[in-house]
């Protein structure tokens, strides 16, 4: 099993930034692909970006390209989220996602491809 933890989340003005991190534990060796999805009050999940083993390729939605970066430090086992230039919109809560190795492209991976989850940490953008 693995366990993922996020931090970082909180309250920020439009045009702020915020650091998101994801601490990993468990049988982590077995993760190929890591994520960040968020979910706002009523609405679906949605993805907002992930990262290969090696952190060779991203892949990000077009909503938050350009403003948010995605890495991970496999030597910590953590994964981060920069996102910078927020949005009101940006307001959800964002859970970090771990998949075992499935597919070639990253971005064939969806939302159900995702094998482990963590609880989420609430992101508040006021206007």
């Amino acid at each position: 099993q693995v366990q993922l933890v996020e931090s970082g989340g909180g309250l920020v003005q439009a045009g702020g930034s915020l650091r998101l991190s994801c601490a990993a534990s468990g049988r982590t060796f077995s993760i190929d692909v890591m994520g960040w999805f968020r979910q706002a009050p009523g609405k679906e999940r949605e993805f907002v970006a992930a990262i290969t083993k090696s952190g060779g390729s991203t892949y990000y939605a077009d909503s938050v390209k350009g403003r948010f970066t995605i890495s991970r430090d496999n030597t910590k086992n953590i994964l981060y989220l920069q996102m910078n230039s927020l949005k009101p919109e940006d307001t959800a809560v964002y859970f970090c996602a771990g998949a075992i190795r499935k597919y070639y492209r990253i971005r064939d991976y969806s939302t159900g491809d995702y094998d482990y989850w963590g609880q989420g940490t609430q992101v508040t953008v006021s206007s």
